[in-house]
This record gives C-alpha cells, sequence and structure tokens, in this order.
C-alpha cells in the first residue's frame, strides 16, 4: 500500500512540475508578444489620453535689438523683457461620452475606446485694457486621430496652429471681457481616459464634468478625484464631477473594465491545476479503498495525462477561440477521456457516476472560479471544506488498518 502511495505521490509531483513548465510558458508568449502587440494597437487605434484644460496667456514687453559695446567694438543683442500673464479661467462645463470596443492581439484583449469631446470654458480679462491673447489647447495623445474639431471663440471659428500636440490661436479680449472658448474632437484612446488640471496644485472655479459611457464596471486609479454623482446600471454609467472651488494636485482618471485575459487565465489555472489534480487523487483514492476498487499507479498516471490534457490543449486553443468557448472544450475533452478509461478499468458506474463527478467538481469548477477575480480563493477553500466533510462522513466508521492492511497483503506474496 505504501508504495503505490508513493508511486501516486510521484506521479502527481511530476504532473505539478510539467504544470509550472506550461504555466511558465504561457506567460512567457502572452508579456514577451505585449510589449510588440500593445505598440501595434496603439499604432492603429491610439494610445491612452489625458485631456488638460485649455491656457490663454497674454504678454507684456517685448524683443527687440540693440546695440551695446563690447571691447571698443559694437555688438547687436537681442534683448527680451516679455512677461507673461495667463487669463484666469472662470468657469468650465466638460463632456465626454466613452465608447468602449475591445480589440485582441495574441492572448490578450486590450481595451479600446472611442471618445466624444466637448468642452465650454469661459475667460475674463480683468483688466482696463485690452489683451492679445494666445489661446492654446494641448490635445490628450500624440499618437490618435482627431475628427470633427471644433475651436471657436465667442461663436467665431478661430483659425488654429499645431505644434506637435498644441493647438493655439491668437485673438483680442477687451477690457474686463469674457471670452467663452469651445473646444470639441472625436478621437481614439486606449486602456484609459484622464483629464488633469496640471502637475502642481491647482485652483479649479466652476467646474464640471460629466462622462456618459456604454459600459459599466469601470475603476478609477490611484491618485484619481472619485466622482460627486455616480449612476450606473448593465447599459452604462453615467458619472459627474462638479466642484465650485476645488483646490487639488489630484488628476480624473477613469480605468475601463478588462474583458478576461485568455493567456494570463490560462497561465494561472495552469499553476492552479496542482491543487485540483491533489484533489481528484485523494478522493479517488477514498473511493477505490471503500469500494474495494484497485486502481494500479499507472492508471493514476493516465489519469494525470488526462487532467493535463484540459491546461494543454487551452494553452494553445485560447489563441484561436473564445476563452469560454475553449473552456468548455477542452472540459469536455478531458472528461471524456477520463470517463472512457476507467470504464475500461473499473467499470462505466464509477467511471462516469464518482469519478466524472470528481473531475467536474475539482478541475472544471475549481478552474471556471478564476473566471470570478477575488473569488477564486473563496470558492477553493469552500470547495475544500465541503470535499473534507463529505469524506470524512464517509470514512468515519473505516478502520483504516484492516483497510491498508488487506490492501497491502497481496503485495507481499
Amino acid at each position: 500500500m505504501f508504495k503505490r502511495i508513493a508511486a501516486i505521490g510521484f506521479i502527481f509531483v511530476c504532473t505539478a512540475i510539467a504544470w509550472a513548465i506550461l504555466g511558465s510558458a504561457i506567460f512567457y508568449r502572452t508579456y514577451h508578444s505585449d510589449e510588440q502587440l500593445k505598440g501595434r494597437v496603439a499604432s492603429i487605434w491610439g494610445a491612452p489620453q489625458e485631456q488638460t484644460p485649455p491656457a490663454a496667456n497674454y504678454h507684456e514687453g517685448s524683443v527687440r535689438k540693440v546695440i551695446a559695446v563690447e571691447d571698443g567694438r559694437e555688438v547687436t543683442r537681442t534683448l527680451d523683457d516679455r512677461k507673461y500673464f495667463q487669463l484666469p479661467l472662470e468657469k468650465s462645463r466638460v463632456n465626454a461620452v466613452l465608447h468602449l470596443d475591445y480589440r485582441r492581439k495574441g492572448l490578450l484583449w486590450y481595451g479600446t475606446y472611442l471618445v466624444d469631446f466637448a468642452g465650454d470654458y469661459v475667460f475674463t480679462n480683468p483688466d482696463n485694457v485690452p489683451r492679445d491673447v494666445t489661446i492654446s489647447l494641448n490635445l490628450p495623445a500624440e499618437q490618435a486621430i482627431y475628427d470633427d474639431v471644433v475651436f471657436t471663440l465667442n461663436g467665431a471659428p478661430l483659425n488654429p496652429s499645431n505644434l506637435k500636440r498644441e493647438t493655439y490661436a491668437t485673438a483680442t479680449v477687451g477690457p474686463h471681457e469674457s471670452a467663452e472658448l469651445k473646444v470639441g474632437y472625436k478621437s481614439q484612446g486606449l486602456e484609459s481616459w484622464h483629464y488633469s488640471f496640471g502637475s502642481d496644485v491647482t485652483q479649479i472655479r466652476d467646474f464640471q464634468l460629466h462622462v456618459v459611457t456604454n459600459f459599466s464596471g469601470l475603476d478609477f486609479p490611484e491618485n484619481t478625484l472619485a466622482p460627486t454623482r455616480e449612476n450606473c446600471d448593465s447599459a452604462g454609467c453615467e458619472l459627474a464631477w462638479e466642484y465650485k472651488n476645488l483646490v487639488s494636485g489630484y488628476k480624473i482618471g477613469i480605468a475601463l473594465p478588462q474583458k478576461p485575459q485568455p493567456g494570463p487565465l490560462a497561465g494561472r489555472i495552469s499553476y492552479f491545476a496542482p491543487v485540483s489534480l491533489l484533489f481528484f487523487f485523494f478522493v479517488l483514492f477514498v473511493l477505490t479503498t471503500l469500494r474495494g476498487l484497485e486502481l494500479h499507479p499507472m492508471n493514476y498516471f493516465f489519469l494525470a495525462c488526462a487532467f493535463f490534457s484540459f491546461h494543454l490543449l487551452m494553452a494553445y486553443l485560447v489563441d484561436h477561440i473564445a476563452i469560454h468557448q475553449a473552456f468548455a472544450l477542452c472540459s469536455a475533452v478531458s472528461i471524456a477521456l477520463v470517463v472512457s478509461y476507467l470504464r475500461l478499468v473499473v467499470g462505466m458506474r464509477f467511471a462516469a457516476l464518482e469519478a466524472g463527478l470528481a473531475q467536474l467538481v475539482y478541475l472544471v469548477l475549481f478552474s471556471y472560479a478564476f473566471f470570478f477575480e477575488g473569488f477564486t480563493g473563496l470558492a477553493v477553500t469552500i470547495g475544500a471544506i465541503l470535499t473534507l466533510f463529505v469524506t470524512m462522513q464517509m470514512t468515519g466508521r473505516i478502520r483504516w488498518a484492516e483497510k491498508f492492511a488487506a490492501c497491502g497483503a497481496p503485495a507481499l506474496h
């Protein structure tokens, strides 16, 4: 008996090593290709976007040429005595509509989105003289496209110039006048969308940002402002950030929900597989011992191979079909291997009922718990406790010394 247990343990350890190698290979394939694939997705669809409010600046002073005498010679110098000032941003009404559209490359899904951005901003000239103002807007990303661009001041279109990500135009704002700037565009981004007030602590007056999404399950990254109002349902979310007079160094951010990632999910399930096999071997050993059925270590070897086939097939199938379809197909293949094999060894009833049910619980259901992030450990713990309870109740009256002696007796001849 003890030699048989040692042989089963050796088979288990070897299979666990194979799973560790398989899981490492899956993660290597996933993240080695991610470095290249993410750049390709960004080049086609766009990069993560971070929008900042526009700025209105003017300057006093000028740039002029002066002639100076140095070492007895006249030299021409450029003198720049300009001083720059900024018109205060008195009011912001910002709206953004985010439409999630996933893209898949290799073993990973990427959260891409369409954004429809519109902002109304009011600047005020506090001085008694008109100012020639340069109004600038930093676009959220260099690696992006912008369609249906709106850039108007007091209802009149501005003729913007561009310098990399910056769009700017000049206009005259009269004394104590307010200038209403309207900006808007449609663009595409990747994984997250931010609205930033600047890199330093900033005072924000009369600010309202409304975001509408076609998805729920979103998250707010660390060091970002939580919405003041939030309303989500299965169709999407309506979010609002409203402030009268805020002083903050934080930005506003929305992280898109992630789909179950085929590569990392298959890798985690492979790493966890020895736990599933351990439960299966334990239950199978107890049941065969109670029933007086004898399974040779070679039988356990083939059962371990049938378990391994689930993870091996899924590792390469998720490249081609959806993760849920791959999971269902791999489960059916592995269970079919186990049941069809054990029916030849111990009979159809035990193979289909006890062994098939045990595999369904410890391989399929335990592995499927990984689809529910945050509940995997709890599900496995509950399953382990229930297994312990059932086996303790089934074997409470068993005299294990007699069982082991009976099983071991034939091996002594």
